[in-house]
């Protein structure tokens, strides 16, 4: 089954009954409730002190859903296990449209706790000078605010109207926060039964406070740890300084030649299959008024690094690069120890676009490389891998109803827009599932993911449950359009 296209731009299908909004208003309380008690839960992945507490979060989680009348069950995997949660109305006449919610329930680490200004597990609702009320909580952004928006549009359509206007498969993981280790298994075991029209995701962002965004790209990634190798052990750069042959010095000009006068990455193959942006693609990222020296000077920097002919957000969303992640050789502690080392090494990550896959780009580096490498070195690799970017068709009839859902909030037109980074589970549910993906997420750039005192605006929380009340809705009637 896929979703119809006939006459559904026109077709009044984004508008949620009143009575499901209606649902969403009356419960406010309630629902902040649920996600302060959800918040209390330190399910913090990475640190196996909180496996406890993230098995009470996919309980918590599995609970909650099959309170509002799915039939939810708790996954065991070798990690952190999965949630999963259906809900399916078996119909006689034409089958319904068929979603895949995917969130996660784990967290970063709150460290450094004392940075915070309240325990980070313990929700504060704060009144803030631009946002009004935020509620602040390691998690309150990513991802449990945001999972709790579907999870309340659901709740609001059952109570209201005694059922969802479309099928819905809900996947929430555990190990987000720290790498996914067993999602692939996962999904190679259960994938069939996960199956669905489209995925929706919310771990993303809004424009800005007023403009909701659909992310309609992803760069995908690559990377390789690279080590040369030099003289048979350290040698005394008294003794052996000149002649001897320096991992370091070589290692440094591989570096530098990466990228020519004008920002291109030099490696052979490296821009084989990649496009240019088309001219709509460039004027809709115009009209986005995007500052790429605010952007910058956030971080401290004023002058764009990369290619010099393009703009900051096409480099951000358009272009591959490669990056050096980190450098290891010789003596790094205090002091001096004069020391030609035997050998040195580099962590290397490539952001790709459509076009182009990570096996060539990462044989195009080691092409680079054996061109390059002197007399007395050698080279070996480890740790490489990656997956492709990914890229979605905006015209098709999900896209276009969940762009007419999330401008019902007396919100700005969704912005589409394209992100820098990676997202490894939208790639997989292109590869293993055969499915496209919606990311529609309500969180802000100001939310301090990942740092003290993240938080969540109160208008988001409750604007994101609306929109995905909306989006449903949508989505079911774009399934039917006649």
């Amino acid at each position: 089954m896929t979703l119809q296209d006939d006459g559904m731009a026109d077709h009044a299908a984004n508008r949620a009954p009143g009575a499901v909004l209606d649902a969403l208003a009356e419960g406010r309380a309630e629902a902040l409730a649920r996600l302060t008690a959800f918040l209390a839960i330190p399910s913090i992945s990475t640190d196996p002190a909180y496996h406890g507490a993230c098995l009470e979060a996919a309980e918590w989680c599995a609970g909650t859903l099959r309170e509002i009348g799915f039939e939810a069950r708790v996954e065991p995997t070798d990690g952190k296990p999965m949630v999963v949660a259906r809900w399916h109305l078996e119909t006689a006449g034409a089958p319904r449209a068929h979603v895949l919610f995917y969130g996660h329930y784990d967290v970063q680490p709150p460290d450094p706790l004392e940075a915070w200004t309240a325990p980070p597990f313990e929700a504060q609702i704060v009144d803030d000078d631009i946002h009004g009320k935020i509620i602040v909580a390691r998690g309150a952004s990513d991802d449990k605010g945001q999972v709790m928006t579907f999870i309340e549009a659901c709740r609001a359509w059952i109570a209201a109207d005694g059922t969802l206007p479309v099928d819905v498969t809900v996947l929430l993981e555990g190990e987000e926060e720290s790498g996914s280790p067993s999602l692939e298994p996962f999904l190679r075991a259960h994938g069939d039964s996960l199956k669905a029209d489209i995925a929706l995701s919310c771990d993303t962002g809004q424009w800005d406070a007023r403009t909701p965004a659909i992310t309609a790209f992803l760069r995908g990634l690559a990377f390789s740890e690279v080590t040369l190798h030099g003289p048979s052990r350290d040698l005394h750069s008294g003794i052996y300084g000149g002649p001897a042959q320096n991992p370091i010095r070589v290692l440094g000009e591989l570096i530098a030649g990466l990228h020519d006068e004008t920002g291109r990455v030099t490696l052979p193959g490296f821009y084989d299959g990649v496009r240019d942006p088309s001219p709509a693609q460039r004027e809709a990222w115009r009209a986005l008024n995007f500052d790429g020296d605010a952007f910058l000077d956030e971080v401290g920097l004023s002058v764009p690094a990369g290619e010099t002919d393009r703009s900051v957000v096409e480099q951000l969303w358009s272009r591959p690069t490669i990056e050096v992640n980190g450098i290891i050789g010789g003596y790094t502690g205090p002091g001096t120890k004069t020391v030609i080392p035997a050998e040195a090494s580099a962590k290397f990550s490539f952001r790709l676009v459509p076009g182009q896959e990570p096996a060539k780009v990462i044989d195009g580096l080691h092409r680079y490389i054996a061109q390059r490498l002197p007399a007395d070195v050698s080279v070996t690799y480890r740790g490489e891998g990656g997956s492709p970017a990914v890229g979605f068709d905006t015209d098709a009839p999900a896209f276009r109803a969940t762009a007419q859902a999330s401008q019902r909030n007396g919100a700005r037109p969704p912005s589409i827009v394209g992100c820098g980074a990676s997202i490894p589970i939208v790639e997989a549910f292109r590869t293993r599932l055969g499915m496209d993906a919606l990311l529609v997420g309500f969180a802000l750039e100001d939310d301090k993911i990942h740092a003290p005192n993240e938080k969540y605006n109160l208008t988001s929380f409750e604007k994101g449950a609306r929109s995905w009340a909306r989006i449903l809705a949508g989505l079911g009637e774009a399934n039917g359009a006649a």
